[in-house]
């Protein structure tokens, strides 16, 4: 079975064909097909909403301008003119307003950034600080863009500058203008092509969500187990070092966007873990790891073991290690890990790392600045679990609490992206942008709840969703949806019983649930068809209410376990 496609359309005020077919040769996992918008001006096209481009089954939109063409006060600056801010700032909000417009079936939009390299130097030294220079005028219009799309998350802006500077000097390229009408070197559409992958695996919860670290000559220089602790290479007056030092500051910086670290590595684990506590240097400590696979065992195996006992598929995972034998035994024996090829030279190594894309996501929310305790805390919950003798002891000194609240603006950006990025547990699948699933949450009969959890070792952040669109009588569990890391706490169970209990104060008398299958929501079925209070016929279960619901407030959190 191939990869999955998805259409691209494309509009520009320049020639896009070789974007186009940069996109279309991406090695990532959806393939890219691209549809060309009309050429020339595309403001026609983002003003009709009917227009015949918007009908192709779109999944994205990529806008790329030019900034004369887009904001024509513009043109001034290119001519050396003084130029009346009021005015450019005001064609740069009549320019968001038109990305605003683009048909809500349009799931993303992709803007890159004004560039004018044609300009050359402007000004030189004034170009900065005068109102006829280019560059000021450039930074005014891209922050005001970036200000007025800030609200709409749908839109993803790209910085057009960073593939100019990879492509160097060559970058415009003028004879490909006059010829054809395409500002730009092949190298420059090649990066804005990865990018733009990048943007929309991020968007569709296809990012990766680990990155597994050797630790010899990986996360340190030198090998703990014959130099010893002291004798490693990192930090210090050490040009090596330094760059070691760096590498872990920068596996921090992805931990504070919600990635986990993890490590792999032969070596034994009590030295291991004492140099990383110990040693002065260390930028990462043993908190800052998710999990870790320390001994002399089979890295391939290591990894499969690991990510199963953070509850990730191995696709989410990456794996650094600076042997290339080993970096081979991984990608053959586990092909869904990304295995990406680290320079020979460690001072390389904090730039290879911050080249990497596939950690690309359009959102940030506190849950994913605060993954890494969560998934410490949830090391303790293991260690608690090991002493006892039965699930049901385990779960009552974890005094697991389910809170429901109803769906907010406050919690909206990550609600939808449980929504949208949560497979296992997921009753029908359903994928909804912010917008339309704060939409949806205020018709008439339709109420969404989002669920939070803690337990005394901490809060595991905003874990759980439901539905319900009230049918007469009836009621329907539209959505159902709960993150892996709490599955098979009970916390399932308080939930239906939210979602039950307002069914049944609405008047209701059953509430049912249709199942949809999908590669990978096997558990959500089997909790379903093993849960003692539901019937099922085919692939819709039933919940009779007459009695089964304990009345509870709102604000009042849910112990999990309560049987319905």
């Amino acid at each position: 079975m191939g990869s999955p496609v998805s259409v691209i359309g494309l509009l520009s005020d320049f020639n896009t064909l070789n974007l186009a077919a940069c996109l279309e040769k991406v090695a990532g996992s959806t393939r890219l097909t691209c549809v060309q918008g009309p050429y020339g001006e595309p403001r026609i096209v983002l003003l009709d909403a009917a227009a015949e481009f918007w009908s192709g089954g779109l999944e994205a939109v990529v806008v790329w301008t030019l900034p004369q063409r887009a904001v024509p006060t513009f043109e001034k600056a290119l001519r050396h003119q003084e130029f009346p801010v009021d005015a450019l700032l005001a064609e740069v909000d009549a320019f968001a307003a038109m990305l605003a417009r683009i048909p809500a079936h349009v799931r993303n939009v992709i803007v890159p950034s004004w560039v004018a390299p044609e300009a050359g130097r402007g000004l030189g030294p004034l170009d900065l600080m005068s109102h006829a220079g280019v560059a000021n005028a450039l930074m005014r219009m891209n922050l005001r863009l970036a200000e007025k799309c800030d609200g709409d998350p749908r839109i993803t802006l790209l910085d057009t500058q960073r593939w100019l500077q990879a492509a160097g000097p060559s970058a415009y390229h003028a004879r490909l203008w006059y010829m054809s009408k395409t500002p730009f070197h092949n190298r420059v559409f090649q990066e804005a092509a990865h990018d733009i992958a990048a943007a929309l695996d991020g968007v569709n919860g296809r990012s990766k969500k680990v990155v597994i670290v050797d630790l010899d000559n990986t996360l340190w220089g030198g090998v703990v187990g014959d130099d010893g602790v002291d004798r490693l290479r990192l930090g210090g007056h050490d040009a090596v070092g330094e760059a070691f030092a760096d590498f872990q500051r920068g596996l921090q910086r992805l931990t504070n966007r919600g990635v986990l670290l993890a490590i792999v590595s032969k070596n034994e684990e009590d030295v291991a873990i004492d140099a990383i506590q110990t040693h002065p240097e260390m930028i990462l400590r043993r908190r800052d790891f998710a999990g870790w696979s320390i001994n002399w065992r089979d890295k391939a195996e290591n990894i499969a073991t690991l990510m199963k006992e953070l509850n990730l598929g191995l696709d989410s995972a990456v794996f650094l290690d600076d042997s290339p034998f080993e970096r081979a035994r991984v990608r053959e024996a586990l092909p869904q890990v990304l295995v990406p090829e680290l320079p020979a030279d460690p001072m390389m190594f904090p730039s290879f790392l911050a080249g990497l894309r596939c950690f690309d996501n359009p959102v940030i929310s506190e849950e994913d600045r605060s993954r890494s305790a969560m998934y410490t805390a949830e090391r303790e919950r293991t260690a608690v679990k090991e002493s006892v003798g039965s699930l049901e002891d385990w779960l009552a000194l974890l005094e697991l609490r389910v809170t429901p609240e109803p769906l907010s603006e406050s919690n909206l950006e990550r609600a939808a992206q449980l929504l949208n990025k949560t497979n296992q547990m997921n009753l029908s699948t359903r994928r909804l942008t912010p917008p339309e699933l704060l939409a949806w949450s205020r018709v008439e009969g339709q109420r969404f709840w989002t669920f939070r959890v803690s337990d005394r070792f901490g809060d595991y952040g905003l874990c759980g969703l439901g539905s319900l669109v009230l049918e007469g009588e009836r009621g329907r569990l539209l959505d159902f949806v709960l993150s892996c890391r709490v599955m098979g706490r009970g916390v399932e169970d308080a939930m239906l019983q939210t979602v039950a209990k307002h069914a049944g104060s609405a008047g209701c008398t059953e509430v049912y649930a249709e199942f949809i299958p999908t590669a990978k929501n096997q558990p959500c079925d089997k909790w379903l068809t093993q849960h003692p209070a539901l019937t099922r016929a085919g692939r819709v279960f039933r919940l009779p209410l007459q009695g089964a619901v304990a009345a509870t407030e709102d604000s009042q959190a849910v112990p999990a376990r309560r049987a319905l």
